[in-house]
């Protein structure tokens, strides 16, 4: 894979099997990084809720990415972002990220924020790049050392 023009990143089923290996493995990859008091992953349950949008980053039929958007009053908050060990430093992420802030504004959503690990610099690279700045712990969060919160105020 040289880079991610050819990536096709669409709306998604959670529950598809490739979609759960996926999701599988980032959450061994969190269980490594983190205690369980740390890790705020969403159920499969949670992912199919009317308030989340998944998305998937496809190349051909082989899964990618992924990530899920989730409204709230207010902002939306970015949860089970993915991609691919053999996808990433190719800018995967940042394309998948610009289509979850893309369906964000389709929902007139201005505010997006996320919480993520102080362990994943490539994660708090993505996002920083992106424009992603600290914030206080948001929602049912509570402080925590392993985690970071970040927001990003959207522009039309």
């Amino acid at each position: 894979m040289n880079g991610v023009s050819d990536v096709l990143i669409r709306r998604s089923n959670p529950d598809a099997p490739e979609v759960r290996a996926m999701l599988a493995e980032l959450d061994g990859y969190l269980n490594f990084l983190y205690p369980a008091i740390s890790n705020h992953i969403m159920s499969m349950d949670e992912l199919r809720a009317s308030n989340v949008i998944f998305l998937t980053a496809k190349l051909g039929e082989k899964l990618l990415g992924c990530g899920a958007l989730v409204q709230h009053t207010g902002y939306a908050e970015i949860k089970r972002m993915m991609v691919s060990p053999v996808a990433r430093g190719k800018g995967l992420g940042s394309k998948l990220l610009l289509a979850l802030e893309a369906e964000a504004r389709a929902h007139d959503i201005l505010v997006l924020r996320l919480e993520t690990g102080i362990h994943q610099p490539e994660a708090l690279a993505l996002y920083q790049n992106a424009g992603f700045r600290d914030i206080a712990p948001f929602g049912d969060y509570r402080e925590d050392p392993l985690s970071r919160f970040m927001e990003k105020r959207l522009r039309d």
